[in-house]
């Protein structure tokens, strides 16, 4: 099935956006640093994220994905604790320092450097994003024994910037949001799925292609959703081009309230 999401990383479509998210996912976590990842909903942010991870060496990291920010400040930090093999005190005074202590031990014992993600992080609260700043204090603010990773929508970026998060602002090591795909990367991107699916000829007139970037507005999941509903528009009714008018199908069918 083309245009799917569980490909392997190796299999996915290396556009300028998400090598540049690459690469700087990599150098945060060789430096241990504090990065900040946004774009817009379906730009590619946890697809590259994935492949940066993927590259690492498991035996020395250790990554503790965190998925849902809706959990309150216990509900980050024990997960945090629980990843690393611990069981969460119970009194909050006591869990960012058993935190911090753990992320530490991680390196300083085990050899691995700890990797925190925290995914939809425009949904932290200050008091979650001041607890995980709290966790870099270690040695005397001289060094951070891990690398911590926040992934979310622009609001992000622009909520860091408030004066109640200065002390966050001012450690965070790397800054990138992701762009959209160019044209010319939107009929690669499309290209490339189609041949991992097996089809290598010309699938998608030059005009559909025209008319699903500019839909999607350069963004690979609603470039996605829109190809495969196109490709569904042309069988229906026996095309073997998906042409604009199949794509147009595809618009109104996404689009419609």
């Amino acid at each position: 099935m083309p245009f799917g999401r569980d490909l392997a990383p190796g299999m996915l479509h290396r556009h300028v956006a998400h090598n540049e998210a690459v690469a700087r996912i990599g150098w945060c976590v060789s430096e241990q640093r504090i990065g900040v990842i946004t774009g817009e909903v379906g730009a590619g942010k946890t697809v590259a994220l994935r492949a940066a991870l993927s590259s690492l060496d498991a035996s020395r990291h250790t990554v503790i994905y965190l998925p849902d920010p809706t959990v309150g400040v216990r509900g980050v930090l024990g997960a945090i604790v629980t990843a690393l093999g611990q069981h969460p005190r119970f009194h909050h005074a006591t869990l960012i320092p058993q935190a911090a202590d753990a992320l530490a031990t991680e390196q300083a014992e085990r050899g691995r450097t700890a990797i925190v993600v925290i995914d939809e992080a425009h949904l932290l609260t200050t008091e979650q994003l001041e607890s995980v700043r709290m966790l870099t204090n270690h040695d005397m603010d001289s060094q951070c024994p891990f690398a911590c990773l926040f992934v979310g929508q622009p609001t992000l970026r622009r909520r860091i910037k408030l004066g109640a998060l200065a002390a966050l602002d001012q450690r965070i090591g790397l800054r990138y949001t992701m762009p959209p795909m160019t044209p010319e990367e939107t009929a690669s991107y499309l290209r490339h799925h189609l041949e991992l699916a097996g089809r290598s000829d010309t699938l998608f007139s030059d005009d559909a292609i025209a008319l699903i970037h500019q839909t999607s507005r350069g963004y690979p999941r609603a470039a996605n959703n829109l190809a495969l509903q196109a490709l569904v528009a042309a069988y229906a009714v026996n095309k073997t081009i998906v042409d604009e008018a199949a794509a147009r199908t595809a618009v109104t069918e996404i689009t419609a309230d």
